[in-house]
Order: structure tokens, then C-alpha cells, then sequence
């Protein structure tokens, strides 16, 4: 366990042209056989020629991120300026027509996995001369042999006559014209995938016993009475997978059954790789006998493999034998590896190579999760084969499930520090795709809130912060649960303040701050000061901020009535107090609002509090007094030596602040301050300059550059040229453009 490394540059940088092809490339007609014009994709560097490994790297990263398409490929229908061997082309959605590109390349492996819109002979009668006599692998897995009649035709295949490699898993692929054509047909086949087809007998491949080295046939119609006959005379068979389903297949009760091969001390001498999982009924002493007699092999495969105890006469699971987890062990051999769930190594052996089985990523993850219940030392790299797992399974609800909560434990507290920020931005990604997916499953939507509720994650990892804050929201109004409500509020009151203004409006519907309220009025009611309540009054101010609609459903909704009453209730809450006056302060900076804030009861709340020994209480009244007092006397509704008390008091308490340690406050610009600074009461000035010191020296690389941009600065050196400007003023004023001028001869 420990760190994880950043991705290389090579990485980052494959990832970014795969992501912003229409910056780097122009899109051109060009003119094919017989007048045919049709678009193709070229470099907008004429100069651009793409080494061989780069080429094929690019394809995978733009395979990977989804973004391959008939016109992207076109990229590559020039080999003089990207030469691809080894094509990957998984996930494409393509036709014909965008096949072609790989026509022009001699192309050794092709990589055409799940590739929709083609059957695969489209795929082989798109390759060139060249590749179709000597291409060596050949992956078409979970693509079709349908044609356009919905029949299955697999003659194209014998045509790839130089073929080692072929793997046809999750087809239509079978024995009638597909097997017997494969072992008649590619004689110098080394390795064969056909799991999950259609296949019912292997004895044809007897044909291949000289030259097939590898067979996996995980979860196939064989029945094991013609199964193991037929593998043992496979005499060459270095790996072998005969692994079932979590439910097993038909006929799985026949004879002769696995314990026929484990004890065929003769038979495939050269076998160092063997994958019995999903299994049942393996003997105790059979298994160990054949790991104690095959000291050449390498991998065994045992997960979910059940057994029968020799001496309790009971079912067990096969991996947990203590030779095979105990180092201690005499008979344990540590160069075995072994995939099964009774150990965290076992669990990531498994994991690596059973991605593309749901059932068994189930498993895992759910043996993966109480392993990691109290994990104290970081292991972020099982984060990145997790990862993987949610990606490629993101309709199965087990591994959503299951997944979410290994990720929660992996990240939790301290945890997340040394998982690398690209890991935590993919795994907030993946985990919002599954709340999106089961919007109703509680628990699984309690597992991503769990996981990001984490201050590293909110703060560093890159993802959509408003389509997080929304599906955060819609957590308050599906599920009534206190743990959840909390979750929720703490998250939308952090990415509240890092969507833009116009992401909070939108996030600060009617529903929305109803629902908002509804928790404070709860808390209100019940005298309880807890840090739900003040998670949802935080929430509540970083979405009116510089947001005048949300604000007016603020009001609308009884917002200030609550907010008085909050204040009312407890008098002695600094936090509350600090909260409540902040979002006020977002009321007061619109003018068409400020009206409703001239209220008798709110303006003695906003007196008293002004007099706080608390500097955020004292400063977000003063801000709300400021943005009164700027309306001018011929707005105040209350009276007139109100109005001269409320001055003065402003300006004695800000002469009486010291600027605090830390950064009390954020803005996200200053435009709601240059009003202020127009003003000619100096007491409104004074608190509009002091907010600009306080920020600008606790933050200068953020607020001395913003102040600039918008103009700021030079609104101040025209007020410190005016000779009737307030001493007091005119000393934070003159402050305020001397760290400017600090931050900026740094920088």
C-alpha cells in the first residue's frame, strides 16, 4: 500500500488531444472512388506525423474515452502520418464506411470488442490484404455474427489464415459452421476465448491439440461428460479456464466432473495456468494433491469454487484452505496466485482478470468491502481497479452497490489525502453516473454521499459540481433519513460556493429553498443547534450569493421572518448569527430588496448585533447597515435618529476591528462594493474599504488580480485623490491599493 503516482505526461497529454480534437484538427472533404466525398478528419498542422506507439495509443485513449467514430477514425486512413500494428477499437459505435480507415494499415492485433453497428465480418472485410494474410490476434468479443437476416455467419473468419490469437466470447458464435470451420480453418492457433457463446462440444478441437495452448470457455453449454475427456487430450494447453457462472449451467452434475482432471496426473504436462471457479463439489484432498503434484503451475482460480470437507462432510469455499492463504504453511507457495475472496491478495488477483463478469465483481467487492471496514494505511491502487469495475458494469446494481461503499471505506477521513486527485476525480464521476442510474436505491445513494462528504474530494477533485449539488438536492426530497439530510446539506453548502452564479440560480428553485427552510424551521422549532442546521443555513447563503431571484424566493417563502426567529431563539449562537446575517448581507446588496429589510424588529436585532464582540457578527450587520444606509434618507422608513445612531455606531466598531487571522468571507467579485464606494457617507465608504483590505491581505493571488479586472482599482485612486475624503477612509483606501501594488510587483 500507498501513494499513487500522477499520470505520466504522455498520459495527459493523449488524454487532452483526445478530448479537444476539433482545436487540433479541421474536418475536409475528400474524394473517394467513383466522385464519392465523404468527410475526413486531418491534423490542421500539415506537419503533424504521429510515431507508430503514439498512433496506437491515441486510438485507445479516444476507444477509451468514447469519442471514436466513424469520422474520428478517419484520422487514421493515412499511414504516413499515423502507422497503427495494434488497432483498439473497443466500444465504437462504427459503420462500414468508418471501418475503412484501417484498410490502409498492416495491422498485426485489432482490438474490436464490443464494437455496435457491424457484425464481424463487416470488421474482417474492412482490413487490408496485408492484414487479412497476417494478423496474429483478433478480439471481437460481444460484437455479432448477425447478418442484416439475423443469420450467423462466420466464414470470414477462416480467412485469417496466419491467426494465433482469436477471441469470439459473447457471440452467437457456435459449433455449426463456427467451431469446426475455426479448428479446420486456423491451424496455427495458439489461443481461443469462447466463453458465453453458444458452443455445446469442443471435440473438434482436437484438430488444435498440437498448437492451442490457451482455451477459456467460461460459463459454455458443455456438459462435462464431453468436456473433460476432450481437455485432457488438449496436450499443449498451458492455461485453461473451465470456470462457471455464479449459477452454474445445465448438466454440471454429470460425470466425469473436475475431480477427473485435478487427478489426471499425466494429462496436459505443460499446464501451468488453471481456472476452476464458480465450481462445485471439488474434493478437499483432490485439490490440495494437485497443487502438491503441479509444481510448475502459476494461477489457479477458485473464486466462488465450492468443495466438500473430507472430514466434517460439509461445503466449503476452496480459496480459504490455510495452504493457500497461511504463509506459515508448509505446503503454502507464494509464487501461486490464486483469485478468490478470502484474502485482500486474492480478491485483487480476482478482480483484475474478472472485470467483464458482473457476478463475480459482486462477489468480490462485497468480500472487498469487509476487509477494508477498518482499513487505517491508504491503498489507493485497488481504488484504480475498482474503478474499472463501476465503468463497465453501470446497469447491475450489486456492483454499483457494492462498489460506492469499497470507495467510501478506501477514501474516508485521512484516507483520500494519498489517493491521486485524477483517481478521486474519476471515482466522483462513476459515483454520480450510479445515483443518476438508481435514483430510488437508499442505500446506494447513503454510499456516494458517504464518499463525498469528504473535504478532499469537494475541494480538490475535478467533476461537475452542479450536476453533484442537484442530485445532492433531490437526496432531501427522496429519502427521509437524518444521516442523509445532513450529508446533503454539508455537500450543497460547499459546492453552493463553486458553481457559478448562474448554476445557483438555477440550483435555488422554489422547491428547492422551500425544502432548505423546511429544515431550518425544524430545527428552529426544536431548539436544536446541530451541524444540520448550520450546514443548511450555509447552503442557504452561498446560493443567494449574488443570486437576486433566489433572494425574492427567499422572502417569498418566509425566509426573513425564520431568519428573525433564528436570531430571537438564540441570541448566543455566534455561527448562527454569523450565517444569518451573511445571507441577509446578499438581500441588502439588491436594491430591489432592500425595502423588505426595513423592519423595526430586524433593524434592533442588526443594532445590537453590530455592538458584537464577534468580528463576523459585528461585520456582516455593519455590511447590512452599509447597503441601507446607501439608499439615502429619502428611502428610510423608520426614524431619523435611528438612522444618525446606526452611523455612528458603524463607524466606531469599524475604527474598533482588527483584521482577524484568517479569511472570514469569500466573494465572488467586488461589483457589489463599487456602489458603496460612490457613496458620500463615509461610514458606508469605510465599511466597503475595510472588506476590500480584509480579503486582499488574507487571499492577494485571488483578490488583488479581481480587483484589478473589475475595475477596482482604479475607483480607489480616484477616491484617494479627492481632498474631502475621510481620513479614515482615505488610510484603508490608501492600504488597500498598496497591496495591490505589493501583490503585483511579486507576481
Amino acid at each position: 500500500m500507498g501513494t499513487t503516482s500522477p499520470d505520466s505526461l504522455q498520459s495527459v497529454c493523449l488524454h487532452y488531444i483526445s478530448c479537444h480534437l476539433p482545436k487540433l484538427c479541421s474536418e475536409v472533404l475528400v474524394t473517394g472512388e467513383g466522385d464519392y466525398a465523404e468527410s475526413r478528419l486531418i491534423f490542421k498542422n500539415p506537419e503533424s506525423i504521429i510515431h507508430s506507439d503514439l498512433a496506437e495509443r491515441l486510438l485507445f485513449k479516444l476507444s477509451e474515452n468514447g469519442r471514436l467514430t466513424d469520422t474520428v477514425l478517419t484520422l487514421f486512413a493515412n499511414q504516413n502520418i499515423m502507422c497503427l500494428r495494434r488497432a483498439c477499437i473497443k466500444n465504437a459505435t462504427l459503420t462500414s464506411r468508418g471501418l475503412r480507415a484501417l484498410s490502409c494499415h498492416q495491422l498485426i492485433e485489432l482490438d474490436a470488442s464490443s464494437v455496435h453497428n457491424v457484425n464481424v465480418n463487416d470488421i474482417i472485410g474492412a482490413l487490408g490484404e496485408w492484414t487479412r494474410k497476417n494478423i496474429r490476434s483478433l478480439n471481437v468479443s460481444n460484437c455479432t455474427f448477425l447478418n442484416n437476416s439475423k443469420f450467423c455467419i462466420v466464414i470470414s473468419l477462416p480467412q485469417l489464415r496466419n491467426l494465433r490469437h482469436l477471441n469470439v466470447s459473447y457471440t452467437e458464435f457456435g459449433n455449426n459452421l463456427g467451431l469446426e470451420w475455426v479448428a479446420e480453418g486456423l491451424s496455427h492457433l495458439e489461443s481461443l476465448d469462447i466463453s458465453g457463446t453458444h458452443v455445446y462440444s469442443i471435440q473438434t478441437l482436437l484438430k488444435l491439440k498440437r498448437t492451442l495452448k490457451s482455451l477459456c470457455m467460461f460459463h459454455t453449454r458443455v456438459p462435462e461428460k464431453d468436456l473433460i475427456p476432450s481437455v485432457l487430450a488438449l496436450e499443449e494447453l498451458r492455461h485453461l479456464d473451465i470456470s462457471q457462472d455464479v449459477h452454474p449451467m445445465m448438466d454440471n452434475h454429470q460425470c466425469p466432473s473436475v475431480n477427473t482432471l485435478l487427478e489426471s496426473h499425466l494429462a496436459l504436462p505443460h499446464l501451468t495456468s488453471l481456472d476452476i471457479s464458480g465450481r462445485d463439489n471439488v474434493k478437499e484432498e483432490v485439490l490440495h494433491s494437485f497443487i502438491q503434484r503441479r509444481s510448475n503451475m502459476t494461477f489457479l482460480g477458485l473464486t466462488l469454487t465450492q468443495g466438500m470437507s473430507k472430514t466434517l462432510r460439509i461445503t466449503k469455499e476452496m480459496c480459504g484452505e490455510d495452504y493457500l492463504t497461511n504463509e506459515g504453511h508448509p505446503d503454502y507457495r507464494l509464487e501461486l496466485k490464486i483469485s478468490g475472496h478470502a484474502s485482500e491478495k486474492q480478491v485483487v488477483e480476482a478482480l483484475r482478470r474478472y472485470g467483464n463478469r458482473p457476478n463475480y465483481v459482486h462477489k468480490l467487492l462485497c468480500s472487498l468491502f469487509n476487509m477494508t471496514l477498518y482499513l487505517e494505511k491508504v491503498w489507493p491502487e485497488i481504488i484504480k481497479i475498482i474503478l474499472p469495475e463501476m465503468k463497465a458494469h453501470p446497469h447491475h446494481l450489486g456492483v454499483q452497490m457494492a462498489a460506492s461503499a469499497c470507495l467510501y471505506n478506501l477514501t474516508k477521513h485521512h484516507l483520500a489525502e494519498s489517493v491521486h486527485v485524477s483517481d478521486l476525480s474519476e471515482m466522483v464521476h462513476l459515483t454520480l453516473n450510479a445515483m443518476e442510474m438508481f435514483p430510488s436505491q437508499q442505500q446506494l445513494q447513503k454510499n456516494a454521499l458517504l464518499t463525498l462528504c469528504s473535504d478532499r474530494i469537494l475541494q480538490d477533485a475535478s467533476f461537475d459540481r452542479y450536476r453533484a449539488s442537484k442530485m445532492v438536492m433531490d437526496c432531501l426530497f427522496m429519502f427521509d433519513d437524518a444521516p442523509m439530510t445532513r450529508m446533503s446539506v454539508a455537500i450543497c453548502s460547499i459546492l453552493a460556493a463553486k458553481i457559478s452564479t448562474e448554476q445557483t440560480t438555477l440550483l435555488g428553485t422554489k422547491r428547492n429553498m422551500q425544502k432548505l427552510l423546511q429544515i431550518v424551521k425544524m430545527k428552529a422549532d426544536s431548539l436544536s443547534v446541530d451541524i444540520t442546521l448550520k450546514f443548511t443555513l450555509s447552503a442557504l447563503w452561498n446560493l443567494t450569493d449574488e443570486s437576486p431571484s433566489t433572494c425574492a424566493i427567499f422572502l417569498n417563502e418566509g425566509g426573513l421572518d425564520l431568519f428573525i426567529d433564528i436570531l430571537q431563539i438564540f441570541p448566543e449562537q455566534a455561527t448562527l448569527q454569523t450565517k444569518v446575517l451573511g445571507l441577509i448581507n446578499n438581500i441588502a446588496e439588491v436594491r430591489e430588496l432592500r425595502g423588505t429589510l426595513l423592519r423595526s424588529d430586524f433593524i434592533g436585532h442588526c443594532r445590537t448585533l453590530l455592538d458584537s464582540k464577534q468580528i463576523e457578527v459585528s461585520y456582516f450587520a455593519a455590511g447590512i447597515i452599509a447597503h441601507l444606509l446607501n439608499e439615502g434618507p429619502q428611502t428610510w422608513k423608520l426614524s431619523m435618529l435611528l438612522r444618525t445612531e446606526l452611523q455612528d455606531s458603524l463607524h466606531k466598531n469599524i475604527l474598533a476591528w482588527k483584521n482577524p487571522a484568517g479569511e472570514m468571507v469569500a466573494y465572488r467579485s467586488f461589483s457589489p462594493f463599487f456602489p458603496l464606494l460612490r457613496c458620500d457617507i463615509t461610514e458606508v465608504q469605510l465599511w466597503s474599504v475595510w472588506a476590500m483590505q480584509h480579503v486582499c491581505t488574507k487571499n492577494a493571488s485571488r483578490y488583488c488580480p479581481m480587483l484589478v479586472q473589475e475595475g477596482g482599482v482604479e475607483l480607489l485612486s480616484d477616491m484617494v485623490t479627492n481632498r474631502q475624503l475621510h481620513a479614515d477612509v482615505y488610510a484603508v483606501a490608501k492600504s488597500v491599493l498598496d497591496t495591490v501594488a505589493t501583490s503585483n510587483s511579486i507576481c
